[in-house]
């Protein structure tokens, strides 16, 4: 997903501090870009707008710990202000590291500091120290404050590249739960990408991400989901959302294929029968890494 025409003094802003793993991801995927630590999800996305940077990287959902928390409400809310697209994607293995101040031991700890997706990650070891836990905004942030505070019981779980960064020492390697923990980063930016649709004989795979509220009336999800499997789409995610009230759902949906797809268009027109509204975020396409989880 680099791309080389991005020059040095391009930025790529993200949620977190210097060393939380949106840094790097941002590192793995635009290496020459400089990078916008913002503190909340909603002062990324304003970076963007106003021209601060040029992307947005957006961790989305994990595979354990779920969907990451008002990133769906901050997305919609991009649909009534100034858009911003997807236009990638990137699935990242996650590995947690123990990190405590230089001469700490791990006998010593009875604390542990991160962001509480991280915390989640991270149980079996944290009931194995018997430990309590301190939920912080950041991973990043939270090694920070350990390295300031140099206090041999209390500890952080966060990347390699924060240890790094604040001089702390790795008590233990790759203490997440599972060994297939990943991250779904979207790449967000002002403009959409001129990505074509797949063409014969060596098609790739592309994804379209949209938002739709059905009509408040019996059977409208079932009529919609009918509208994709009638035309041979593939849906690979759907969640609901109820942002004004009860009486109309909305959701967010990824489906495999580009929005001028022959199938794809004759999707999008049966659904308007059934739905209120209808925004597309983005056609872009699929990391190489989609495969191994489909």
């Amino acid at each position: 997903m680099t791309d080389s025409n991005k020059s040095q003094t391009s930025k790529i802003a993200f949620q977190g501090e210097l060393g939380a793993h949106s840094h790097i991801a941002c590192r793995a995927l635009y290496p020459d870009m400089a990078v916008l630590p913002c503190v909340r999800f909603d002062e990324v996305f304003a970076a963007v707008q106003a021209g601060a940077a040029d992307l947005a990287l957006i961790p989305i959902e994990n595979t354990v710990a779920g969907r990451v928390a008002d990133i769906h409400r901050l997305m919609r809310g991009l649909l009534q202000s100034r858009p911003l697209y997807i236009i990638g994607e990137y699935f990242m293995p996650i590995h947690h590291q123990l990190l405590a101040a230089s001469h700490s031991t791990i006998a010593q700890l009875t604390h542990i500091h991160s962001h509480e997706m991280a915390l989640a990650q991270c149980g079996a070891l944290i009931a194995e120290l018997d430990l309590t836990p301190i939920v912080t905004t950041d991973t990043a942030g939270a090694a920070r404050e350990i390295a300031a505070a140099s206090d041999p019981t209390h500890a952080a779980i966060a990347g390699a590249l924060a240890a790094e960064i604040y001089g702390l020492d790795i008590l233990r390697k790759n203490i997440e739960d599972s060994t297939t923990n990943t991250t779904r980063f979207l790449v967000m930016s002002l403009t959409q990408q001129d990505v074509a649709p797949d063409k014969e004989p060596t098609p790739r795979k592309i994804m379209t991400s949209f938002i739709f509220q059905v009509k408040n009336q019996p059977a409208a999800l079932y009529k919609v989901l009918g509208c994709f499997a009638n035309n041979n789409v593939n849906m690979t995610k759907l969640e609901s959302y109820q942002p004004h009230g009860f009486l109309a759902t909305q959701f967010y949906a990824d489906i495999e294929g580009h929005i001028l797809d022959p199938n794809i268009e004759k999707a999008f027109a049966a659904l308007k029968t059934y739905c209120d509204t209808i925004q597309i975020f983005g056609t872009y396409p699929a990391a190489p890494e989609r495969q191994n989880w489909t």
